[in-house]
């Protein structure tokens, strides 16, 4: 996308925009507050009428419970209106691969139709690719536009990459480097390995072994995507189920994954 098929959304004057999110412990917020910041839009927070306040073992079996119901938590009124707005960044920290309960019932309470839908979220390992998918199957007569999404645990690196993200997207003025597409894979190395083993390795929900890598050069240093297998955990030699690493090493720090793809 371009910034001149962004401005098109209307011909007189810039697109309204509107940054709607859910936030359990603030890691979303922040990041919707930089988008807002970054954007010049209006934003708003979702809140459940019966708050996710619980200890993190609650707030897993609530969620699981009312994702396996297809239970819609009851919200709080918003104030925005959705039709005003031209643009709508929506976000949330994933749960269970998609987005957590409290966007499911936006998303069938709210009219998006016509819109533009950006998701952004926070995740343990990964989960934007198929939270996408699965908001653009709840919303057919919308575009859902690529989104962006990062590491609870690197919720530092999020300022810079938003504002390549706006900027690559068109949705803010300015000029980035154009990232050099990755090569076809390869089996991987000795050294590549021990990079994958060291991004990964601090991380418990990801036991696995790299098979295959293709890297390229960015401004951090070098980006690895890895190719991946789940390492059997009852001692078997059997590999498990693939799965695609995204590996940074950036220039005289320590390599860490920014995303996993499943």
């Amino acid at each position: 996308m371009t910034l001149t098929l962004v401005l098109a959304c209307n011909r007189n004057q810039a697109p309204k925009i509107l940054v709607l999110y859910y936030s359990q412990s603030g890691t979303t917020e922040t990041v919707a507050q930089t988008l807002q910041t970054s954007l010049g839009a209006d934003i708003e927070a979702i809140v459940p009428v019966e708050p996710y306040d619980g200890d993190f073992q609650a707030t897993v079996e609530r969620g699981r419970k009312e994702l396996q119901e297809g239970a819609l938590p009851e919200l709080q009124p918003l104030k925005a209106d959705i039709a005003s707005y031209d643009i709508i960044f929506l976000g949330y920290p994933v749960w269970f691969g998609t987005y957590a309960q409290p966007i499911a019932t936006v998303l069938a309470t709210q009219h998006f139709a016509g819109k533009k839908v950006v998701p952004f979220c926070t995740f343990g390992s990964g989960g934007l690719d198929s939270s996408t998918r699965d908001i653009r199957e709840k919303l057919p007569d919308a575009e859902v536009l690529p989104g962006y999404g990062v590491r609870a645990a690197r919720i530092d690196a999020a300022p810079a990459e938003i504002d390549r993200f706006l900027k690559t997207g068109g949705f803010i003025a300015g000029q980035v480097e154009k990232l050099e597409a990755f090569p076809a894979s390869q089996p991987v190395t000795e050294a590549e390995s021990a990079i994958f083993d060291t991004a990964v390795g601090d991380y418990p929900m990801i036991h696995a072994k790299a098979t295959e890598v293709a890297s390229r050069t960015v401004p951090e240093g070098r980006e690895y995507l890895f190719t991946a297998r789940d390492l059997p955990r009852d001692g078997s030699e059997t590999l498990g189920r693939e799965m695609k690493v995204y590996v940074l090493a950036a220039d005289g720090q320590a390599p860490v994954f920014t995303q996993v793809v499943r």
